[in-house]
């Protein structure tokens, strides 16, 4: 017998007892089902038996970890779904990278002879077909079973299903065992857990978008479905970028480990820089043909590369005539004690009233008009603004380069012309995916891009990186997402290959996390997915590249 607390509660259990006979004990009827547990602070599925005592937290959607699994179990449901209306057609899906709560997929065919597919559009009809037998495989609650295989077992199974992507990320799997998931005659592999059965997945949306559709799920703290409200500038991006990874062969994890195995990885740094430098220099270009507009915003999350973007914006505006000054957003903080209060009663850094809104626009304003200004410096020591003999008096080529994560937002700049603006909105939207299946989160890149940075620049670890994360993220979601499409540029600053690179950074930092700490659990995640990425060294990356912001022997003051 094991003594299992829940809550405020303590049972005993027969040794082999499943997980999910407990959940159903304490499951809330007007609650929306667990789908996960940690059980001794290890994430643990439903199907799990007991192996020892312990605490168990029960987990649903309202925690990321649940809406993780929640995802990945919907789109086996979908491949499922079309496997049984169109398996004689060979028609199988992509999951390309997430949109407005949502994954966006394509349809694709597969020519096994010739060893290739191609895309075939959705039509309303497909959509509904398969929206119909996802919900009815949902009412069957088949069970979602874990299989444990042989790597090279694995291999040969999906090599017959013509999953070459999965094939390939295998190839690179030191593991002589892996977990496949099975639903029906579906066989798959995912990065990370699943739920129990198809009973637990019964809030998801199918919408024709483009050339493919979305799956749309349940947000954090409901059960239904938001209206369908993409940013289409950043849906614009996701495609190029798509499109220009297609065009080197690398768009997945395994495409990139092959590259490095083949001695290319001098080469894709290279190739990944110079389209970078082409984005740059083409908003550059856009920005030098209309000089009446002097004010360059830019705004983005946190580990964007703001601050290098804004660098090396600035170096290609001075090659077209034009003479930049960078104004940090923070150095018109307000005093440290005069920070607004969230609601959890912290001081919240990241709200815009903690700038001082009509010092700013006043200053902006009088540079406008050619008066000279004396602009502040924020002290971060003492948490207050000093004047440092810092004037600026703008000429007919001078430009102000301002960059800070509430730039896109007319409240901050509420007196400057429309006319005046430029809004640049920069995030890391990588176009790598793991496999056919499994899209790489653009969040975790910029987490491990802060994690590396943190590091070396702050001495923060990465429990305490990761602890604050979420509060980052809420920040995030309030002060930045909601004007991105307001912007006039969107700069994708994800490298293809930065993963290979940050995991030589990350994985030493990502190991020292304490294993009974709440950070446990996340830092365990993420050290699984750098797994995949076979290690690229650092010397052939530029001292002019944006990831060295983050992993530093940069060129550029950040």
């Amino acid at each position: 017998m094991y003594k299992i607390t829940v809550g405020d509660t303590t049972k005993e259990y027969h040794e082999g007892t499943r997980i999910i006979e407990i959940a159903k004990e304490f499951q809330p009827k007007d609650e929306y089902p667990y789908i996960l547990c940690e059980y001794n602070n290890k994430l643990k599925e439903l199907n799990s038996v007991l192996t020892e005592d312990g605490t168990i937290k029960f987990i649903n959607t309202s925690d990321k970890n649940g809406r993780k699994a929640y995802r990945r179990s919907v789109i086996l449901l979908l491949q499922k779904a079309i496997y049984d209306l169109y398996k004689d057609f060979q028609y199988d899906v992509q999951v390309l990278r997430s949109i407005d709560n949502g994954y966006f997929c394509q349809l694709v065919k597969r020519n096994i002879d010739e060893k290739e597919s191609c895309v075939i559009e959705s039509t309303e009809e497909f959509v509904e077909n398969v929206e119909k037998r996802m919900r009815e495989i949902v009412e069957l609650d088949l069970p979602i079973e874990k299989v444990v295989m042989k790597t090279k077992e694995a291999k040969k199974l999906f090599h017959s299903m013509d999953m070459p992507e999965k094939e390939t990320l295998l190839k690179y799997r030191t593991s002589s065992n892996i977990n496949v998931y099975r639903l029906g005659e579906c066989y798959d592999y995912f990065y990370g857990f699943m739920a129990p059965s198809t009973r637990h997945l019964e809030v998801f949306k199918l919408i024709k978008f483009n050339e493919g559709f979305v799956v749309q799920f349940p947000g954090r703290f409901t059960s239904e479905i938001r209206t369908f409200n993409p940013s289409i500038k950043l849906c614009n991006q996701y495609a190029s970028a798509t499109t220009w990874a297609r065009s080197i062969g690398v768009e997945t994890v395994g495409a990139l480990n092959d590259s490095i195995v083949r001695g290319d990885g001098h080469d894709i740094i290279l190739i990944s820089e110079a389209y970078m430098e082409k984005q740059i220099g083409d908003i550059a270009n856009a920005i030098s043909e209309n000089r009446s507009k002097k004010f360059i915003m830019i705004a983005g999350p946190s580990s964007s590369g703001k601050t290098t973007f804004s660098h090396k914006l600035s170096t290609q505006l001075k090659g077209l005539g034009l003479k930049p000054h960078p104004i940090p957003l923070d150095d018109y903080y307000v005093d440290r004690d005069k920070i607004p209060l969230d609601e959890f009663g912290e001081k919240d850094f990241e709200c815009v009233e903690g700038i001082d809104i009509e010092l700013f626009n006043s200053d902006m304003l009088k540079l406008l008009e050619g008066e000279r200004v004396l602009l502040p410096t924020f002290n971060f020591k003492t948490g207050k603004r000093e004047y440092n003999n810092k004037y600026l008096q703008l000429g007919e080529e001078d430009v102000l380069v301002i960059e800070g994560i509430h730039g896109l937002n007319d409240k901050l700049s509420h007196s400057l012309p429309k006319e005046s603006k430029y809004k640049i909105y920069i995030s890391a939207l990588t176009q790598l995916a793991i496999d056919e299946h499994n899209p790489l989160s653009t969040a975790d890149v910029r987490l491990i891009r802060r994690i590396v940075r943190d590091s070396r620049t702050r001495g923060t670890s990465a429990q305490g990186t990761l602890a604050m994360w979420n509060s980052v993220r809420r920040g995030e979601t309030k002060n930045i997402f909601t004007f991105q499409e307001e912007a006039d540029f969107v700069i994708n600053s994800a490298l293809i290959y930065e993963l290979s690179v940050l995991k030589v950074y990350a994985l030493p930092q990502l190991y020292a996390v304490d294993s009974s700490s709440p950070e446990y659990i996340e830092a365990n995640r993420l050290i699984k997915l750098l797994e995949y990425f076979m290690p690229l060294p650092s010397d052939d990356v530029p001292n002019t590249s944006i990831l060295r912001e983050f992993i530093g022997g940069g060129v550029y003051k950040v």
